[in-house]
């Protein structure tokens, strides 16, 4: 792939989780969450994005909300479980996202706030339409997902390189 070739990574975060007496790793998702993540994986079907490759947080809500969300693509991309991405900062989804193979044009990562929020925000140099109006007023929710378009290589990822294309949330 090129340095020019269009690239997209979409954020997910994962579906409502429940409060029970569990380490916050351990947190598995609640009934709504259960509901919701079918949900935004039929919307993240139709986005049309056949994604090359996903990376979802070993906590156990990403994990729930991942196998319920996978189910509705038409085609399941790999995926790679990676602690990183819990309670990671805004640096730390940077520099893990600089590590994506080059052969990867479309990622999808499952993941926490604030910082898939912070990512979106950070990546999103322009947006189309009111994407990011509806993005920061919503705060991204659970279940809600961003897409972000960049050109160029994912070692070169950096804060503004961005387009945020589309904001959706199960709950507006």
């Amino acid at each position: 792939m090129s340095v020019d070739t269009p690239r997209r990574i979409v954020l997910l975060r994962h579906a409502k989780a429940d409060w029970p007496q569990t380490s916050d790793h351990e947190r598995p998702l609640a009934e709504r969450g259960r509901t919701d993540a079918p949900v935004a994986g039929r919307k993240l079907a139709d986005t049309g994005i056949a994604f090359d490759l996903a990376l979802c947080s070993t906590a156990l809500r990403t994990r729930e909300t991942w196998k319920l969300a996978v189910h509705e693509l038409p085609e399941r991309p790999k995926t790679v479980y990676e602690e990183r991405l819990y309670e990671a900062s805004l640096g730390e989804l940077i520099a893990l996202v600089n590590e994506t193979p080059e052969t990867v044009a479309n990622l999808l990562l499952i993941g926490h706030n604030p910082g898939m929020h912070a990512l979106a925000d950070a990546l999103a140099g322009r947006t189309e339409g009111d994407s990011l109006a509806r993005m920061n007023r919503s705060g991204f929710p659970t279940s809600a997902f961003a897409v972000v378009s960049l050109t160029g290589s994912w070692k070169s990822v950096e804060h503004g390189v961005g387009t945020l294309v589309d904001f959706w949330t199960p709950h507006p």
